[in-house]
């Protein structure tokens, strides 16, 4: 008992000591506000925007988030070079987005310029890999 109270403190120690790189988290930062602010946000820093269409009660969805999300490398990728959202589509403002760019399922997943334009857009999960593949679609 008294090794793991000591690993225990020993690691919280560290915790505060690290570099800020180090404790940032990984994977994508999605944009906390509206789409209409992430398009905003998108022609400020020209990008596009990175979309994924979702539901609460979705399992791939959930599996998203929990796995190919939080990867270190798509996390890198997507924050470069995308403003990232996510969108819960049974809400007011993601019934919009459902029927601009005709989603029928979730997830959806969708790259759009910073006008709104569609560019491509993919539905299900998928894999760390082919999400940096999916991306770089538009963004080589």
């Amino acid at each position: 008992m008294k090794k793991i109270l000591i690993l225990f403190f020993t690691l919280l120690s560290l915790s505060f000591t690290l570099p800020e790189k180090e404790v940032y988290k990984k994977g994508i930062n999605f944009f906390k506000g509206t789409y209409k602010e992430a398009l905003a946000k998108a022609k400020a820093e020209n990008k596009p925007v990175f979309l994924d269409v979702y539901a609460s009660w979705c399992g791939p969805c959930k599996k998203l988030k929990k796995t190919t999300f939080k990867d270190e490398a798509v996390g890198e990728y997507f924050n470069k070079n995308f403003i990232c959202i996510a969108i819960d589509g049974e809400t007011d403002e993601g019934n919009a987005i459902l029927h601009k760019y005709n989603v029928r399922s979730y997830p959806t997943l969708i790259i759009a310029d910073y006008e709104g334009n569609m560019r491509t857009k993919t539905t299900g999960f998928v894999k760390p890999r082919i999400l940096i593949n999916f991306g770089k679609r538009i963004v080589p």
